[in-house]
């Protein structure tokens, strides 16, 4: 936790007095997450947080007039619900994190295999593999290795003890990479290889599981969160003709508050089960290819916002303006903002991309007794894209700095100094060892690029098991939820006395309030209906987004972000085209 969260924590939490009694759940948690916070911080400030909601939602829900009961259901929800959101918070960060740090397994699996090739000598393969990344597993077994340091164990004992219950086949890999160790010469291959089979078939497996087992959730998602709403609109006049007291104020608790927490709350429960993410690499706000210039993007965003406003007001409805304007302008800061991030992604990616290739043409001519120097000039020539430029660098590092394959990748001014890339940095690293054994290196670098295929492969049919789940999760914020909404929201005003050419050309919130429909009933204000249903697009824009692209590649905020950022716009010029078009028929 960062500094300003924490001391908001205590903060609210010197509101509760009183004593309580945490979850030891909860304090597991908090350790897990690092936190400076203790658990009977993190429950008084539940508490009193929850007070706080329950107050904002009583003024509030007071303020839109609603049925006398509706006030303490709101209160008694809101308080009720923020209290236990506060409560839960560190367990689903510690699950999201635990997740994330799991899809790491085949990598690290990988990284201890290669170096068992190398130098049989489960030791130092553990070492290797901890020290060549910097994510959450790395970092835990490291620690596990700085124990046994010195000692019996290579530190693969205790740290299958720590993670072998959440990942049973990371156990089993990694017990089989330490027994490979005392193996003959002639049964080590086979033991290193079942290894990585141990692994990759686990998660293959844990991943199909959880694609099959998700089908329902998110069709429960689809038709409750989504469909249904959206159906409703279109009958909100006729529940007014029968008497059914539908008011502005009740539309706003529903659509606006009481949907999306639900739509979160459920988005929660399945992040909470995903077995592994695989995150794309971490790249650090000190990265000098991204800028520190955070008023590029108010400043974006606060231009594009006000054009797309301007437009929204020539040719569409006249209570369109703000809701187009806050979208996209939102939706343009959070590109502005994210973009060198996912350009310096997008340069790591295209590193990786031939990276089988290249290490396989090394592998090859080490074994041959070629020199690595040599080899990674000659695979520079051979392969094409980033990768080959990569390679390329390195080579000239080599040649004018006259200094090691490794410092030639990972030193101060290396071809992977600033490659936010774990895969091509232990990629490197295992050249590094290759340039100091020489030939029975060889065929260490060409298991390697045997690995990495297969992790790839990996990664690739994982994220195509969760293929038609998140793509359909991202269509509905986009595109079908927006359509739908759009052209409810057109029938609802038809019927209520707006239809015709009066829809389209402004759907004039006075005259329907003015006015009655033929038994008498005051129509519902058009202009209130599509704001507030415009409002509940855009949150369901931005959570079925962060639904569809946290299952697919886990929360990393600036993938979130980025994501956010295009479906935002995408779906309040969905939504108004829909209501301009849809108006103009009914």
């Amino acid at each position: 936790m960062t500094a300003l969260p924490v001391a908001v924590v205590r903060l609210l939490a010197r509101g509760y007095p009183w004593p309580v009694d945490p979850s030891e759940e909860l304090g597991r948690a908090l350790e897990f997450v690092g936190s400076e916070v203790a658990a009977e911080t993190v429950v008084r400030a539940g508490y009193v947080l929850g007070a706080l909601a329950a107050l904002l939602g009583t003024v509030v829900t007071l303020a839109l007039r609603p049925s006398p009961t509706t006030v303490p259901l709101v209160a008694a929800a809101l308080g009720l619900g923020t209290t236990h959101a506060v409560h839960a918070a560190p367990a689903a960060l510690a699950s999201a994190r635990r997740t994330a740090a799991l899809g790491d397994a085949p990598a690290l699996v990988g990284r201890a295999v290669l170096r068992m090739h190398v130098e049989p000598a489960a030791e130092r393969a553990a070492a290797f593999a901890a020290e060549t990344d910097d994510g959450p597993l790395a970092r835990s077994l490291r620690s596990h290795v700085r124990r046994t340091r010195g000692g019996p164990g290579s530190g693969f004992g205790s740290f299958t003890d720590e993670w072998g219950e959440e990942f049973p086949a990371l156990r089993r890999a990694l017990h089989l990479v330490d027994a490979a160790a005392d193996a003959p010469a002639g049964e080590r291959g086979r033991a290193l290889d079942r290894a990585m089979t141990a692994v990759t078939r686990g998660t293959r497996d844990r991943m199909a599981e959880f694609g099959a087992r998700i089908q329902g959730p998110a069709t429960g998602i689809y038709a409750f969160g989504v469909l249904l709403p959206l159906a409703l609109v279109a009958v909100l006049p006729a529940a007014r003709v029968a008497g059914v007291p539908v008011t502005v104020g009740s539309l706003v608790l529903v659509y606006d508050v009481a949907l999306p927490c639900c739509l979160l709350a459920a988005s929660a429960w399945l992040f909470a089960r995903r077995p592994v993410a695989f995150p794309p690499p971490s790249v650090p706000r000190s990265h000098p290819d991204v800028p520190d210039r955070p008023w590029r993007a108010l400043v974006g965003g606060g231009g594009a916002g006000l054009g797309s406003a301007i437009v929204a007001g020539l040719v569409a409805p006249a209570w369109t303006p703000p809701l187009v304007g806050v979208a996209v302008g939102a939706g343009v800061a959070l590109l502005v903002h994210y973009r060198p991030i996912a350009a310096v992604r997008d340069h790591a990616r295209a590193v990786e991309a031939d990276l089988v290739d290249a290490l396989y043409l090394v592998g090859r001519r080490v074994s041959e007794d070629t020199a690595v120097e040599s080899a990674v000039e000659r695979a520079a020539r051979e392969v094409e894209g980033e990768t080959g430029e990569t390679f390329a660098t390195a080579a000239r590092r080599q040649r004018r700095l006259r200094v090691g394959v490794e410092r030639a990748f990972l030193g101060e001014h290396g071809a992977l100094a600033h490659v936010p890339s774990p895969r091509a940095r232990g990629t490197a690293t295992l050249l590094g060892l290759a340039s100091e054994e020489g030939a029975p290196a060889g065929r260490a670098l060409v298991s390697m690029a045997d690995h990495l295929a297969d992790l790839q492969a990996l990664e690739r049919e994982c994220r195509n098991d969760l293929a038609r789940v998140t793509g359909t999760l991202a269509s509905t914020a986009t595109t079908f939820g927006p359509l739908v909404a759009g052209a409810t929201v057109a029938l609802a005003a038809g019927m209520g006395g707006d239809a015709g050419t009066g829809a389209a050309a402004g759907f004039g919130g006075g005259g329907s309030r003015a006015g009655a429909s033929a038994t008498g009933v005051p129509p519902l204000p058009t202009a209130e209906l599509g704001l507030v249903v415009g409002v509940y697009v855009c949150l369901l824009a931005v959570v079925l987004t962060v639904l569809s692209t946290g299952l697919r590649h886990g929360l990393d905020r600036a993938l979130v972000g980025r994501q956010v950022g295009r479906a935002l716009p995408t779906a309040v010029c969905v939504y108004v085209g829909s209501v301009v078009a849809a108006g103009a028929v009914v």
